[in-house]
């Protein structure tokens, strides 16, 4: 059997767990001062100060905390970190949050809003060019603080799915949850490290990115909880265009480990699945077409690549089967081509490919069966895990299934929510919840619930690494293609090629400055080079213009269903707003917003 982490030991965990030693603080305040920011435990505990001038941190007292009154207070929620640039220092807080539900016990929250606190007073003393150097790395900042889709809990380490932190050593949940977590599923381990160095393990918070879902239906009156959970790696973390493949270490863009945990009668089960770009070195610069071309790299560690890659998974989950879900014709095809025969060289491994627009081609959702009629011994071998309510593991799952399309967005979770309804099944007739020749799905309400949870969750993923919501959504909720999921994916669609071409460039570099992929030196030379961006005063005209054609379109299709005028409105609107991007694509790929601190990597 697998083994859930290399370095765990066997010792059970219990469902319910009191809170544990040394926790993060629940409610902090913040204290403004004019030379420093004090930022205490609402329980009296601890504190600490750092200093707007340059950043230092000094940890403070009780007394020393709550001393002074000529200041602002305020209530925040949490610390995510601190990162030097040029000028000094800035600490991000997370200023509300909203009870997105419970994990194992543990309240689970989403981060609302999140605010950097200046600690820059040496911007005086900057060059004119370091100063324009600060205030792009400020403009990113800002950037950074509307991050959507992290989730943290005080006393729970959210990183470990329930099989690996079942197994931790019984000694290790008793540590601070930055010890405890997973590195390749903490968003902000970067900024942390100035907060682990100062030894304040009570500010320490991990966030994830990814989605935190849940619902509860009801089986043989008896309450079912399901809970929806991903987790989004950081080793490649990046936009759609502008992160894609994998780096020299196996490492792949838009990595995401998926748990699907069922409560019941108090059994809990875990069933898990990932997705990840595939593992080659490969790339999609934009340059304003719809669908730029894909360029497969040619690198002699290619090989090495895949199987370091391949290694970590196996390490990590055991037996792996890939399902690639790309088409065989195009750039596509061809990227499809190279995988899989790179695949042949690696053993132990399953690939299967499944050309999903072939062959569900017109929505139909239920060909996906043929897929899983080549898997189901693969799928029932690797199993789930379960365990009762003493903390017993009864079952363990022993692989993986690894999915990808291109994006891994949206033939990507479709086709992972259908195996999860297959799993589903399995671990409820397993609980008792159901006989073994039943489906969740001889309920309607129950299915729409399990159905609803896993469009959220897409929708979710595909924000964070598209800017949009997923594509077909439609075909998870109702298993086929609708005319307002038609109409919704074609405004998705065209938000996407907005974004990727207008504002992923700069939202790539926010993200490899907070990553720590970029970081800020002084006496380094400007990354900037003077010149390379003139075009950048014609961005926001264009801009302007296709989204304003964008928003029209949007407007009148919705109305399409009422007369043919709006039909005819909604082919003009959308005309004119092509003919801006073909315009403007004649003018040069210089109107892209490329990436500006690292380039593509």
């Amino acid at each position: 059997m697998a083994r859930a982490d290399a370095d765990a030991d066997e010792a059970p965990l219990l469902a319910e767990e009191p809170l544990r030693p040394g926790a993060c603080s629940r409610e902090l305040e913040l204290r403004e001062f004019r030379d420093r920011y004090v930022i205490r435990s609402l329980d009296g505990g601890a504190a600490f100060a750092v200093s707007r001038s340059g950043g230092s941190i000094s940890p403070l007292s009780p007394e020393e905390a709550a001393a002074g009154s000529d200041c602002k207070v305020s209530r925040i929620y949490g610390v995510a970190g601190i990162i030097r640039l040029l000028a000094g220092s800035y600490v991000l807080v997370i200023t509300s949050r909203k009870d997105a539900g419970s994990y194992q016990g543990s309240p689970v929250y989403h981060v609302n809003s999140m605010k950097f606190l200046c600690c820059n007073e040496a911007i005086k003393h900057l060059t004119s060019q370091e100063k324009r150097d600060e205030a792009y790395f400020m403009s990113l900042l800002r950037i950074a603080e509307t991050t959507c889709g992290l989730y943290y809990s005080y006393d729970r380490d959210l990183t470990l799915n329930l099989q690996r932190a079942s197994k931790l050593a019984a000694g290790r949940i008793h540590k601070p949850l930055w010890k405890q977590a997973d590195p390749r599923f903490v968003w902000n381990k970067s900024l942390l490290e100035e907060l682990i160095e100062a030894k304040l393990d009570e500010f320490i918070i991990p966030l994830i990115q990814g989605s935190f879902q849940s619902a509860q239906f009801t089986l043989k009156d008896t309450p079912v909880r399901i809970t929806l959970f991903s987790r989004r790696c950081n080793r490649r973390l990046g936009t759609r265009m502008w992160r894609r493949g994998a780096n020299l270490e196996g490492a792949t863009a838009n990595f995401v480990e998926t748990e699907q945990l069922i409560e019941y009668e108090g059994h809990t089960s875990s069933f898990i699945q990932v997705r990840g770009s595939i593992p080659l070195l490969w790339e999609q610069i934009v340059d304003l077409s719809y669908k730029p071309r894909l360029s497969i790299i040619e690198h002699e560690e290619t090989p090495k690549v895949i199987q370091r890659h391949f290694y970590d998974l196996s390490q990590r989950y055991g037996e792996t089967v890939v399902i690639d879900l790309t088409d065989k014709r195009g750039d596509e095809g061809d990227l499809s081509n190279a995988f899989a025969a790179e695949m042949g060289r690696i053993h132990g491994v399953r690939y299967v490919h499944f050309d999903f627009h072939h062959v569900c081609r017109g929505g139909n959702f239920d060909n996906l069966q043929i897929l899983y009629n080549q898997i189901e011994d693969a799928i029932q071998k690797q199993g789930y895990f379960l365990m009762n309510s003493k903390g017993e593991i009864l079952l363990e799952q022993s692989g993986v299934v690894r999915s990808n399309c291109i994006d891994c967005l949206d033939r990507t979770n479709v086709t992972q929510s259908f195996l999860a309804r297959k799993s589903l099944d399995s671990q409820l007739q397993r609980m008792g919840a159901l006989s073994s020749s039943e489906s969740i799905s001889i309920s309607d309400s129950n299915n729409d619930v399990f159905k609803k949870l896993w469009v959220e969750h897409g929708d979710e993923l595909s924000l964070e690494y598209a800017g949009s919501y997923a594509l077909k959504g439609d075909l998870v909720r109702y298993g086929r293609q609708t005319l307002p999921g038609l109409i919704k994916d074609g405004m998705s669609a065209l938000s996407r090629y907005y974004l990727n071409n207008f504002h992923d460039g700069v939202r790539q570099d926010a993200l490899d400055l907070i990553s720590g992929y970029y970081t800020v030196s002084q006496g380094s030379s400007s990354p900037f080079q003077a010149g390379g961006f003139e075009s950048a005063s014609y961005l926001p005209v264009a801009s302007a213009i296709i989204v304003g054609g964008i928003t029209a379109t949007t407007f009148t299709l919705s109305q399409v269903g009422r007369n043919a005028q709006h039909f005819i409105s909604s082919i003009v609107c959308a005309g004119l707003t092509v003919g801006v991007v073909v315009l403007v694509k004649a003018n040069g790929k210089q109107f892209c917003s490329r990436p500006r601190l690292c380039g593509l990597i």
